[in-house]
């Protein structure tokens, strides 16, 4: 008998040749503000990747919720469903549109299928394209609830013979009219005054149960027979004479149902193999893989996901998620990194990256972690393309804290440099952190002792990290003294980053004065030579806190270290609270040869009267040198600011 998907392809390619080019832009408009509406409830229901949190895993629903990476997700499948409806608009030849799927690496399932028919609800050329290729060359992705979109779709005046094409297609696979469906059309051919339509509908719809409800029916039937007795010739014999054709959509839901009873589900998945009109499909494959996926069924299991395979069939993200979930709750680690192998050795639709760091984490934390385990999971990640990073690393080391075992960080760094991990600095360095968090700085200490004895401390970064840590737990004494010993091991020429570490320590414990005598105390014993930036990060901070003594003292060290003088900090500070002699210090510290540029005594003067205090610009006018009190920029400032005194007062000066 000829394929009726195949024939429903012909009839619906035939009617519609260059169909792309009736697609106006306006349409398109249309089209991509529905799918942005709609999309993204729809798109909940495609399967897709999920992502592990250490949350306690109670329901398959938390399951989905905890595993995936939410928006992440969602905005991934809003693309995936904007580029197939791209594709499906362009052109209706079978030839381009399997190229430009592949070209893009879009594949299509059940779910995809569903949710895209849900995109196209306001676009039935889109939408007739699509499922004529979904009918002609995936038509095993078509189920009883696409069908009915489809229907939905199709149910108005101009379609009607396609929505009575497709009907028949329906009867024969023993899909039936949904309730939704019945009702939507309905209203569209009544409005649209089909009348003769309207009445063929309803004769249809009432002359039978809806699919949905005639499969569930059956299916309880089924899972009755199969639950009450055990399995034998007798459930066998009451299964063969309820007549009933079994189709991969009820066989699916039997094998849900009968989940609690994983053995009964096997035999009857074994014994509806044997049917002579039945073959299992990649869905019933998975379904038997969710009910064997558990302890006491683990070699059935394992029998299940190998012939899955065999038959060109491939376990479902969802299979995996939920499988290798109860695994964990089960703490089954071994059969959880079995499975992981398994999916990630199947070549498409790997786990996400976040899978091996979940995997990782939960060996490591174990209470007696399998390295062997550990290291096979590394093996798999790597032979499959991927590269061991710090965060990966990282993440584990976080694990490790929260579960108080930091102690199993040398193993499982040893493990993950087999596999790749350079273990630079920066990881050195976020050992070290996560001691001094801990308040572990013996460990710490020792741990950089044990870097130093085997010549990996030379990146001056990591003595800086232990400083930090030192500091971030409140320990800046303790963390001078380590700076004082990176002084003596390491000399003066490589401490500057450190150096910073240190100060900004200082300073975010309101200990700027300390840090300023630190610094003055390191420069004059051991000729340490401060970077420009931490000059202006204490500069700042002990102008905030009042000290411009201080802070003016660091203006010479400055300039004795060659650098250029930072008077922006002071001239602000100056202008809003100092004094006239304050202002005179100040740019004594930053004068060249003699006196400081006469564009630096305007900005003080333009400082003064910004912040409305002319008084003091008068007073400081009256303590400058002459040659300034009467350049002819200074009398212009004055003249503008005080048209009649400031003329008078700036000329006095001049003279005197």
């Amino acid at each position: 008998m000829a394929n009726p998907w195949r024939s429903l392809l012909f009839r619906t390619f035939s009617r519609f040749p260059n169909q792309s080019s009736r697609i106006s832009s306006f349409h398109r408009q249309v089209q991509h503000q529905n799918l942005q509406r709609s999309c993204l409830l729809s798109s909940l229901l495609s399967q897709n990747a999920f992502l592990y949190t250490d949350l306690e895993l109670k329901s398959q629903n938390n399951i989905k919720r905890n595993f995936s990476s939410e928006s992440a997700a969602l905005e991934h499948k809003d693309q995936e469903h904007t580029l197939l409806v791209e594709i499906f608009s362009k052109s209706n030849d079978p030839n381009e549109i399997k190229a430009e799927l592949e070209s893009k690496n879009l594949s299509l399932n059940r779910d995809t299928v569903i949710s895209v028919l849900r995109c196209l609800d306001g676009n039935p050329d889109v939408a007739r394209t699509f499922f004529a290729w979904i009918s002609g060359a995936e038509s095993g992705k078509l189920t009883s609830k696409s069908c009915n979109l489809m229907l939905g779709i199709l149910g108005r005046k101009e379609y009607s013979k396609e929505f009575w094409e497709l009907v028949e297609v329906m009867k024969k696979k023993g899909y039936g009219v949904s309730k939704n469906t019945f009702i939507k059309v309905s209203e569209s051919f009544s409005g649209e005054g089909l009348v003769s339509d309207s009445e063929m509908l309803m004769e249809i719809y009432s002359s039978s149960i809806p699919a949905e409800d005639s499969l569930e029916r059956v299916c309880s039937r089924v899972c009755k027979i199969i639950r009450e007795d055990e399995w034998g010739d007798g459930v066998k014999m009451k299964l063969e004479d309820m007549g009933v054709e079994f189709s991969g959509d009820l066989v699916t839901m039997v094998l849900d149902k009968l989940g609690v009873y994983p053995m009964k589900a096997l035999k009857f998945f074994k014994w509806v193999k044997e049917q002579p009109s039945f073959k299992h499909d990649t869905r019933v494959y998975n379904a038997m893989a969710v009910a064997l996926g558990r302890e006491d069924c683990i070699e059935d299991f394992w029998g299940i996901a190998n012939e899955t395979r065999d038959a060109g069939c491939k376990m479902e993200m969802a299979t995996y998620v939920e499988v290798s979930a109860r695994f964990f709750k089960r703490k089954m680690m071994k059969d959880a990194v079995d499975l992981y192998e398994f999916m990630m050795s199947s070549g498409s639709d790997n786990p996400p990256v976040q899978d091996c760091l979940f995997l990782l984490r939960k060996i490591a934390t174990g209470n007696n972690p399998d390295m062997t385990l550990f290291s096979r999971v590394l093996r798999v990640f790597t032979e499959s393309g991927n590269v061991l990073t710090k965060s990966l690393y990282d993440g584990v080391l976080k694990s490790l804290t929260g579960a108080g075992k930091l102690g199993e960080r040398e193993k499982i760094l040893k493990a993950m440099e087999e596999y790749g991990l350079v273990a630079n600095s920066a990881v050195h360095g976020e050992v070290i952190l996560r001691f001094c968090k801990e308040r572990k700085f013996d460990e710490a200490c020792e741990y950089l002792d044990k870097l130093e004895s085997s010549g990996d401390d030379s990146d001056s970064t990591i003595w800086a990290t232990l400083i930090r840590g030192h500091c971030l737990a409140g320990e800046i004494d303790e963390a001078s003294s380590w700076f004082k010993r990176m002084i003596e091991r390491k000399g003066v020429l490589d401490v500057g980053f450190a150096f910073e570490v240190l100060m900004r320590g200082f300073c975010e414990k309101n200990r700027e004065n300390d840090a300023f005598k630190f610094l003055v105390n390191m420069v004059n014993e051991k000729q340490l030579h401060p970077s420009y930036t931490t000059y202006k990060l204490l500069t700042k901070k002990l102008l905030a806190k009042g000290c411009l003594k201080e802070a003016t003292n660091l203006l010479g060290l400055m300039r004795s270290h060659g650098f250029a003088p930072l008077i922006d900090p002071f001239i602000k500070y100056v202008a809003k609270s100092g004094s006239a002699d304050d202002a005179m210090s100040v740019l004594k510290e930053v004068k060249v040869k003699q006196l400081p540029t006469i564009s630096v005594f305007l900005r003080m003067f333009e400082a003064f009267f910004k912040a409305g205090r002319n008084d003091l610009a008068h007073d400081f006018l009256s303590k400058t040198p002459r040659g300034i009190r009467g350049h002819p920029d200074v009398l212009n400032l004055f003249y503008s600011k005080r048209p009649r005194e400031a003329t008078a007062t700036a000329a006095a000066a001049a003279v005197s």
